[in-house]
């Protein structure tokens, strides 16, 4: 008996020195982890823009590559509301109105746009869930594909009910792209270039807004059915070479990490960074993934768009929606419809679309300039002060429209609408989806995200059905006294902005974690230490 005791006793022993050493060896490499994540947070935070260049310029290259795909949206977009001024397609799909000239009437306008936004609203949930079961890759071509498809729909529609049938269906890719091309931008880069790849894409937007006006302009003087076929048909341009790019472009080593496979997001951040480039490794910044991953394990419970309303979720879900939604609601949508406007205002129609042409360069002039103001400011400080601005542009408009319609009053119209361009642009246009990248967890990213500009789609809806009823001369006929209306919203949205956006400037997502789990309060964002970087360690290097 003593000696069967004694065998059990060495057993016991024997089986608690195997569990002891398999947890000792799980700590260690939680601790290995930690500390390789906390060295490349260091890392990110000392890395300046240029450094982050040389370090990433792959990373930068598929980026931008993959951006592309959303000028696509910004051409569609602009096409359909510079062709309710275009007299061809108004023959066409129109009706004769009241002051002797064909068009839609408001009914069908507000139809056709929202078409779009149905469609879209459509794709971004559908992105929400495909994107994240299949990788960012195989959804974005799928759509690539599919938008080859549907052109063909729009460019052969007899009438107008097929080409509003045809503009739902292209508004599903459309809305993918709205947001999947902003994931991936916000995920293969550093905190250094995040602000400028993400805003790249309100450049990319604003791009296809320039070509459109440019095809329609060249376009103005035709009668004849290829006035509006032909810009349709451009449409088959963008995906082919864009999807070639997809196929060849690395996975987001963020999504990679969601599904457990570590060593494919190693060899993911490889091909997005330069060969031996000193002071990076690609463990480490896997390390600070699967770190910032593991953070946000610890307060949620999973990654479902109902997860996006729990908890800390919620605060993070509200500020990225009403982000997006000031975008809809500061009167943005009358640029889209700049060409009507300015013809409503009293311009020519060769004269509305040299505005529409200049407008759009303005933007892209805009665009640019952020990225040299975000450098000294802050996405708070741009938002916040570009809302004001658009606030006092709108008035401005308004009172203009006022005075008894001459054609100075017409250009000066015009005129305000060229400076609501370019401030909106050098702020709130691109910094939004900079914020809308940021404000959310990297585990819920891609599904608030599509919470988010849904949001705004839905703003949209309305608008689109509004907008026109403003302008229509068998409607509301407001012209520029629509200024009025928009200044007023606008200046909600500047005292929502003023007391809930946070600023996340020079933060990694580990570091916004941190700061949204302890109810750090909006204003104190920019300067409440997380223990994630040097400074802020203890003593004996502990965060």
């Amino acid at each position: 008996m003593a000696s069967e005791k004694k065998a059990m006793a060495e057993h016991v022993e024997k089986e608690t020195s195997i569990d002891h050493a398999s947890h000792s060896e799980v700590d260690q490499t939680d601790l290995k982890t930690s500390n390789e994540a906390h060295a490349a947070i260091e890392k990110e935070h000392n890395m300046t823009p240029l450094q982050a260049v040389k370090i990433y310029p792959k990373a930068v290259g598929w980026s931008l590559l993959l951006s592309c795909a959303i000028i696509m949206e910004g051409y569609d977009v602009v096409l359909l509301n510079s062709f309710l001024g275009f007299p061809a397609f108004n023959e066409k799909y129109g009706n004769l109105m009241s002051d002797g000239t064909y068009g839609l009437t408001a009914s069908w306008q507000a139809g056709l746009n929202n078409a779009m936004a149905c469609g879209q609203i459509i794709g971004l949930f559908l992105n929400g869930i495909v994107s994240e079961r299949y990788g960012y890759r195989k959804t974005l071509m799928a759509c690539l594909a599919s938008t080859v498809g549907f052109v063909f729909i729009l460019f052969f529609a007899p009438n107008i009910s097929t080409l509003v049938a045809g503009e739902l269906l292209m508004g599903i890719p459309l809305g993918v792209y709205q947001t999947l091309t902003v994931t991936y931008a916000s995920e293969v880069c550093p905190v250094a270039l995040r602000a400028y790849l993400t805003t790249y894409v309100n450049l990319c937007w604003v791009f296809g807004q320039l070509i459109a006006s440019g095809v329609l302009k060249g376009l103005a003087t035709r009668t004849d059915q290829w006035a509006y076929r032909i810009p349709f048909a451009i449409q088959w341009v963008w995906p082919v070479p864009i999807f070639i790019g997809v196929y060849l472009a690395p996975e987001s080593p963020w999504w990679l990490v969601r599904k457990d496979r570590r060593e494919d997001a190693v060899k993911s951040l490889k091909r997005l960074t330069k060969a031996n480039s000193p002071g990076f490794s690609a463990e480490e910044t896997a390390s600070m993934i699967i770190y910032t991953d593991a953070l946000e394990k610890r307060v949620e419970t999973g990654t479902s768009y109902l997860d996006c309303f729990k908890g800390i979720d919620r605060r993070r879900t509200e500020i990225a929606c009403c982000v997006w939604a000031a975008q809809s609601l500061c009167g943005a949508g009358l640029m889209g419809y700049s060409t009507v406007f300015y013809q409503r205002a009293g311009l020519a129609v060769s004269q509305s679309f040299t505005m529409s042409l200049v407008q759009y360069a303005i933007g892209v002039i805009g665009t640019l300039s952020s990225w040299i103001l975000m450098t000294y400011f802050g996405r708070r400080t741009l938002y916040v002060g570009g809302l004001f601005l658009l606030a006092i542009v709108l008035l401005v408009i308004g009172f203009v429209s006022i005075a008894p319609s001459t054609s100075a009053i017409s250009w000066a119209t015009g005129s305000m609408l060229l400076v609501y361009t370019f401030i909106y642009d050098s702020t709130v246009g691109p910094v939004c989806f900079s914020l809308v990248s940021e404000m959310p967890s990297s585990r819920l990213r891609t599904k608030s995200i599509v919470l988010a500009r849904n949001v705004y789609n839905i703003f949209n809806l309305v608008t689109g059905i509004i907008i026109p009823y403003m302008l229509n001369v068998d409607a509301w006929n407001w012209r520029g006294k629509s200024g009025f209306f928009w200044g007023a919203l606008c200046i909600i949205c500047l005292v929502w902005a003023f007391f809930r956006l946070p600023e996340p400037k020079g933060r990694s997502y580990a570091e916004l974690d941190i700061l949204f789990e302890n109810r750090v309060p909006t204003r104190q964002f920019a300067t409440a230490k997380t223990g994630l970087v040097q400074e802020d360690f203890k003593g004996d290097g502990s965060a």
